[in-house]
C-alpha cells in the first residue's frame, strides 16, 4: 500500500506545482505562528517554518501518511521580503530591485506520520531583474495580479519579462516548491513518482 501524501499547504501555486508529479495528495493548511525570532537567521527561519508545518499536519493523521511542508522566504539587501497587499508597495518593491538580485531560499520537508521522521532540504535561487521603468512597473501590475506573491512578480507568468537572468539548481524552488528537492525526498520515503 502507498503512503498517504498530504501538502500542509493551501498555496495554489504549490498544489500545481506538486501535480505535474502525477502523485495522488489531499491537502490541509497548517496552522502556525509565523513570527520570526527575534535575531533567527533567515536559514534558521525558513527551516523551523517548514517543520513546524509538517509537525502541525503530520498530529492530525495516523499510519504511513507522508506530510510534505514547504516555505519560503524572499531577501533583498538583507531584509526580508513580504507579500506587497497593495499596488502601492508592489510599485516600491519592483523599483527597489531593478537592475539587482533577489535572492529566494525555499524550504521543502517531509514528516513521516508514524515515527515523525522528518527529511528537510534548502533551496536557494537568485532572480536578477532588468533596468525597469515605472511605466513598465505599472504596466507588469495592471496586467498580472500579484498583491499574493513575495516579491511582487509571478516567474510562472508575465513576470519573467522583468527579468535579466535566473540562477539556481532547480527553478520550481522560484515558485514555491523545488521539484527536485521534494522527488529526491519522496523516494527516500518510498514514494517514487515513476514507481
Amino acid at each position: 500500500m502507498s503512503a498517504n501524501l498530504i501538502l500542509a499547504s493551501a498555496s495554489p501555486y504549490r498544489q500545481k506545482l506538486l501535480q505535474r508529479l502525477q502523485l495522488p495528495f489531499s491537502t490541509h493548511p497548517a496552522d502556525i505562528d509565523e513570527t520570526p525570532l527575534i535575531e533567527e537567521a533567515i536559514e534558521d527561519y525558513v527551516q523551523r517554518m517548514t517543520l513546524e508545518k509538517g509537525r502541525k499536519v503530520a498530529t492530525l493523521y495516523q499510519g504511513d501518511s507522508l506530510i510534505l511542508s514547504s516555505d519560503q522566504t524572499a531577501l533583498f539587501a538583507g531584509e526580508v521580503i513580504q507579500k506587497p497587499g497593495t499596488i502601492e508597495k508592489a510599485l516600491t518593491q519592483l523599483m527597489r530591485f531593478s537592475g539587482n538580485t533577489v535572492t529566494f531560499l525555499t524550504g521543502i520537508a517531509i514528516t513521516r506520520v508514524s515515527d515523525m521522521k522528518f527529511e528537510y532540504r534548502s533551496v536557494p535561487f537568485d532572480v536578477t531583474f532588468k533596468e525597469l521603468t515605472e511605466a513598465e512597473i505599472l504596466s507588469y501590475l495592471a496586467k498580472e495580479s500579484v498583491l499574493d506573491c513575495a516579491g511582487s512578480f509571478k516567474c510562472e507568468g508575465l513576470g519573467i519579462r522583468l527579468f535579466k537572468k535566473m540562477a539556481g539548481n532547480d527553478p520550481t524552488a522560484l515558485e514555491g516548491l523545488p521539484l527536485i528537492a521534494t522527488s529526491e525526498l519522496l523516494i527516500k520515503f518510498g514514494l517514487d513518482p515513476l514507481g
